[in-house]
Order: structure tokens, then sequence, then C-alpha cells
């Protein structure tokens, strides 16, 4: 397995689509019962696959990722030969992780305790693969807008 298996959530949210790749392994409901009863390790490897499947989309359609902490932002814009990144980061105590500690760091983007830094960072021989491992570090997949907005700002 590549990536991670799916949560039992996300099967259930994805139930269609795992109905649809059973079929296209040409695996039946019945089958698919005694498959999980008679042999749990082929079952077991069925779900990996799907699992693997459903990440390799989400990741190819990936454009944004970000990651924030309580004194950082590392925002990334995921491009096709590599990822670009605009980190942010509080040289005090505010923790931008609160409501406060966010209105405070719009307030004061000038401030000399907020510190911009920007980098190109080319993958490796995965693309995707180095996407998923920045996501199973806490990085989230976005829409852009605070990457775009702070992209504006700086440049």
């Amino acid at each position: 397995m590549k990536y991670s298996r799916l949560t039992k959530e996300q099967f259930e949210e994805l139930h269609e689509e795992f109905i649809n790749f059973l079929a296209t392994q040409q695996i039946t409901a019945e089958e698919w019962s005694n498959l999980k009863e008679n042999k749990p390790e082929l079952a077991e490897t069925e779900l990996d696959v799907f699992s693997d499947l459903i990440w390799e989309g989400v990741l190819n359609k990936a454009e944004y990722l970000e990651h924030i902490s309580a004194q950082h932002m590392y925002l990334f814009r995921l491009g096709e030969e590599n990822m670009q990144a605009i980190v942010l980061n509080v040289k005090n105590d505010v923790d931008i992780t609160t409501t406060e500690g966010y209105d405070w760091l719009r307030n004061n983007l000038m401030d000399e305790n907020v510190e911009f830094l920007q980098a190109n960072k080319d993958y490796s021989d995965d693309k995707n693969l180095d996407k998923f491992q920045m996501i199973e570090q806490g990085a989230v997949i976005t829409k852009g807008d605070l990457f775009k907005y702070f992209d504006q700002l700086i440049n």
C-alpha cells in the first residue's frame, strides 16, 4: 500500500464508488461477502488498492496545502514542477491558531514580529507521495485563499 487506508467513515462516504470499484474487479456483492468471510487477506488487499486509487485522485487534483501551527503558517502552491512555499513566522507569543491570535496577525502583518519567507521546493521522484507525506504531517488541502492573499501582499 502506497498511502494509508481510508477510514471507516471515508469508506462509508465512498460506498457507491467502492461498489463500482468492485464491479470493475468483477466482484459481486455475494463474492465480496464471501471474500471478507473466507479470504480476509484478499479483502484487505482490495480495500488497500481502492484506498490508493482514491488518494491518487485526490492528490492529483490538489493545488494548495496549508499547515498552520501556533506561530507558523506554511502555505504551498502545488505546481507541476515544484511547490511554491510562503512561510509566515510570528516571533512573539501570539498563537495564530486562536481567533484572537489570528486577528492580531491580520492587524499586524507588517509588524517586526511577523516574518515572511518564500521558497520553491522540487518534488522527489514521486510528487503525490511528497504531497501525501505533508498531509500526514498535518497539512490540509485548501482552495488556496491564504496563499493567494499573501502572494499578492508580498510580491
